[in-house]
């Protein structure tokens, strides 16, 4: 970028952590009223970088600039004032506090030790107004779906009157038509002037709509441009260092053993507790030893649903398991585990890992009658082994078994996840969104890994939101609509418009 005052110029921005030199020597320009991509696979650095940006780690060495002017950032609030707001991938709100709390916690309107609540909600009604969520002010942010609750941070970041805002994967947890919805608010949010540093791994969107790019791989910059002189091919290039049909391969298609598990007229209705859960109505399919059987469906499908139903996770009103031909009372996780049947849920953070613990904890903890000595220890050799044992054969990068898991890369700690699953030895594994929010190498070596699983004789259940996912690993796909099964395929004659059109329309609309 020739411009000599953009409104970011970050330079030679250098951070190092025990063990680990997370930036070398970072360059990253953003200019006025721009949409920015910053690209990298899990580990690249991007993280460190935009923190950084925030106010919530500092440089070893390097300058921040802010319209040619030096400035530091020493806290998140240094950042703010100078317009600098970032959007985390989980949110940061409080869910039993209403919107216009929410926009303004911590710098409410109103004289001293009062609340003017009257311009709180005439503020916050402008805000979410100039972005098109249609709600009052005082609604619960419980009460909001994902999309909204993402809008609520979107007002927010304008509330501080932002000049940059950071989006770190806004679109994980969105469906195509909250995606289209987020990105007419960020061409507008361009359009007012505003500039928007993009960070994703759905490499389609940085096509659509950002204008320029920077990819980052092992802390370094590796190249930088306009998107519309690249093409997807080529970044993925730079992000990996390799070519992309390097990364790719498909398992040959291999004759399944007997059925593992099946699930016949399963049926969950809505409770008071959950009432926004998807119903689910008579869901039958089975799943054969060896096999990978793919689960597709829109959000609201009941593909979640259906997989902690049959984990034990949710309690279901009619229906039955079979585990090797055997109907099976599973009634909790643990009976489940129990019956050899496992499941790595779609949000690792908040439902797999205990992020502050060792990677040696997280791993080991559902295999603790391996490691055991006199059924009351923990036997640290036996783990050491264990965790070594998974390290190599699932590549996991890490510093130490004892770090956090934490402050591992997206990737590795789902293969953290993975590894702890296969240290149970199960016989159906239920894995759900693989691959959400890693990036495409990881992605790749999860993908491989799955593909092992199977060869060993595992069952595999694969669900995901994203066709391409679920044609690259399955052997045969099941798709859902409003909790029901609404078709099955085998891999080779699907395509995306025939599992879109499964997808979309029930089985009656279909024979119609």
């Amino acid at each position: 970028m020739n411009d000599p005052h953009p409104l970011l110029k970050m330079t030679g921005i250098a951070k190092s952590f025990p063990g680990v030199k997370a930036l070398d020597g970072v360059d990253l320009e953003v200019a006025p009223a721009e949409i920015h991509a910053l690209l990298g696979e899990n580990g690249a650095g991007k993280s460190t970088l935009l923190k950084i940006l925030a106010g919530a780690q500092s440089p070893d060495r390097g300058t921040i600039a802010i319209d040619g002017r030096e400035v530091t950032l020493a806290t998140p609030q240094d950042a703010q004032k100078l317009g600098i707001v970032t959007i985390y991938q989980e949110f940061t709100l409080a869910p039993d506090m209403t919107i216009a709390e929410n926009v303004f916690i911590g710098r409410e309107p109103g004289p001293r030790f009062f609340v003017n609540w009257a311009k709180m909600e005439a503020e916050t009604l402008k805000l979410i107004r100039r972005i098109g969520l249609e709600r009052s002010p005082m609604t619960l942010v419980r009460d909001l779906s994902v999309a909204e609750q993402q809008m609520v941070e979107i007002a927010r970041a304008l509330s501080m009157q932002s000049r940059i805002i950071i989006m770190d994967e806004p679109t994980s947890a969105l469906s195509l038509a909250e995606v289209e919805k987020l990105f007419r608010i960020v061409r507008q949010l361009k359009a007012e002037g505003i500039s928007i540093i993009f960070v994703t791994h759905r490499l389609e969107e940085v096509v659509e709509i950002c204008d320029r790019l920077t990819v980052l791989r092992d802390g370094r910059n590796v190249g930088a441009g306009k998107v519309s002189e690249t093409t997807i091919d080529g970044i993925i290039r730079l992000m990996v260092g390799r070519e992309v049909n390097a990364l790719f391969s498909h398992r040959e298609a291999s004759d399944a053993g007997e059925v593992a598990l099946a699930v016949e007229g399963l049926t969950r209705r809505r409770s008071a507790h959950d009432p926004h859960a998807t119903e689910l109505q008579d869901v039958t399919l089975n799943v054969r030893r060896g096999e990978i059987l793919g689960i597709a469906g829109l959000v609201g499908a009941g593909r979640t649903e259906t997989a902690r139903a049959i984990f034990g996770a949710d309690p279901f009103d009619s229906g039955r398991v079979l585990v090797d031909g055997q109907p099976v009372d599973i009634r909790s996780p643990r009976d489940a585990i129990k019956y050899g049947i496992g499941l790595v849920p779609e949000d690792r953070k908040q439902q797999a890992l205990f992020l502050a613990q060792a990677i040696r904890t997280n791993l080991s903890i559902a295999a603790l009658d391996r490691i055991d000595r006199l059924g009351l220890f923990v036997d640290e050799r036996k783990e050491r082994d264990l965790v070594e044992e998974y390290r190599k054969l699932l590549n996991i990068r890490m510093a130490s078994p004892d770090q956090a898991v934490g402050n591992l890369s997206g990737g590795n700690q789902q293969k953290v996840v993975l590894a702890r699953w296969l240290a149970l030895r199960p016989k159906v594994l239920i894995v759900d969104e693989p691959t959400r929010g890693i990036d495409i190498g990881a992605k790749v070596e999860v993908h491989n890994l799955l593909f092992e699983m199977a060869r060993s004789g595992i069952a595999v259940i694969a669900i995901s939101s994203e066709l391409p996912e679920v044609l690259a690993v399955a052997d045969r796909i099941v798709t859902m609509r409003e909790g029901r099964v609404t078709g099955e395929t085998m891999r080779a004659d699907a395509t995306q418009e025939k599992l879109m059109t499964m997808m979309t329309l029930s089985a009656a609309g279909r024979a119609a």
